[in-house]
This record gives structure tokens, sequence and C-alpha cells, in this order.
């Protein structure tokens, strides 16, 4: 999957900062249609990590640590505060990932990425929804297996995310839903106490599935 341009990050991040900006000015309304304040989704999520990190071994060094790309489950809880203010609460199960050296597997680590995202839905009452979102991703990093345990990772790793997507409506109830995400997840590597390089995993997150609203 190809990367998004710079431009198009920036674009993305900028119409995040403003909606959220103007979501606190947004009056308290009622429910959207009677729908109820609560939705749920169910997501096939798609993450795209970054493929940057320091050399090991300092400045000169060729050899950097990549982690794989794959495919998780997602549920998603939202509450609508307002028609246009809500709150998304990013779920998954626990994930292990491949970590490679200049593209030998070296070894895995497992990760729980909760996020948590204040979204602004520009048009809550159509049957086309879109929404942007920015907030913070928790992600604790356990189990690691490197190079026969000599290096080791983080426990916790936070940074902001940026979220753009849209609901589909289906029926009263039901929607269709396609959402992007941008996470920042980072972490030193160590062997023993000693640190030998930086990682930059910061995914795109590419997400599909549906949702239901009570």
């Amino acid at each position: 999957m190809n990367k998004l341009s710079l431009r198009t990050r920036f674009t993305c991040s900028a119409i995040a900062a403003c909606a959220m900006l103007g979501a606190f000015a947004t009056p308290a309304l009622a429910a959207d249609d009677g729908q109820g304040n609560w939705m749920v989704r169910l997501r096939g999520t798609y993450l795209d990590m970054s493929k940057s990190s320091d050399p090991v071994g300092g400045v000169g060094a060729s050899n950097r640590i990549t982690v794989n790309n794959k495919w998780i489950p997602e549920l998603d809880v939202t509450y609508f505060f307002t028609p246009h203010f809500a709150a998304e609460l990013v779920l998954t199960v626990p994930q292990k990932q491949n970590v490679y050296l200049d593209g030998n597997k070296i070894g895995t680590f497992k990760h729980l990425p909760p996020t948590l995202l204040f979204q602004y839905h520009l048009i809550p009452n159509g049957t086309f929804r879109p929404y942007i979102g920015a907030g913070l991703n928790f992600t604790r990093i356990y189990g690691e297996n490197i190079a026969n345990d000599t290096l080791q990772l983080d426990s916790w790793s936070v940074g902001p995310a940026l979220q753009i997507g849209m609901d589909y409506k289906l029926t009263r109830n039901w929607f269709l839903n396609a959402d992007i995400k941008k996470m920042w997840l980072q972490s030193d590597v160590k062997a023993g106490n000693v640190k030998v390089s930086h990682v930059s995993l910061d995914p795109w997150v590419f997400s599909m599935g549906v949702g239901y609203r009570f």
C-alpha cells in the first residue's frame, strides 16, 4: 500500500485541528433522529507500519529494524454528546508483531493499542455522514522475544492520533463505515540498559466495517 504524501498528511492534520476547535463551540442539541447516543462499530483494520528506525549501532551503521504490516479486528465504542460532537474508544485484542533487522526476522513482541478520539461529525443527520477526529493512542508493549532476548523495547508508547472517516446510513440504526487513522507509536531499542536504536512504527490505520447506533 502506497504511503500518503506529506501534503496529504498535513491537510488531514489541519482539518482535524480546525474541526476540534469548532466542536467545542457547537451548542448542545438533541440526539440525532432519536437514534440514541451510543454507536458500536466492528471493523477490519490494516496496520501499515512506518519503516523508519535509527541504525543499530549508531551513526554510520546500515542495519535497521522494521515491523510487519498486518490485518487486525477492531471494536469501537462511540458516545455522542451532541449530534456533531462525540468521543470514540478504539479497541482490539492483543497483537503479535514480527521484528526484522535488514529484512531478516529476529523476534516478536506483543502490543495492546487502545486509542481515545474526540470527533466532529460534519453532517450528523444525512445518509452520508463524514467525520474527523483527534486524540491519543496508548500502546502497551510486552512479551518481547527479540534477538534471543538480548534486545528490549519500552513498555509504553503514548502519542497523538488523527482520524478521518464516514458512516453511510443503511437503515435507522445500521451503518457502513470507512475510516483512516494516523497514529504515532515509538520505542527505544535497548540491549541491557544501553540504547542501541529507536523505532518509529507510526502506523497508518485503514478500516472498513459496520456500525449500530442505539
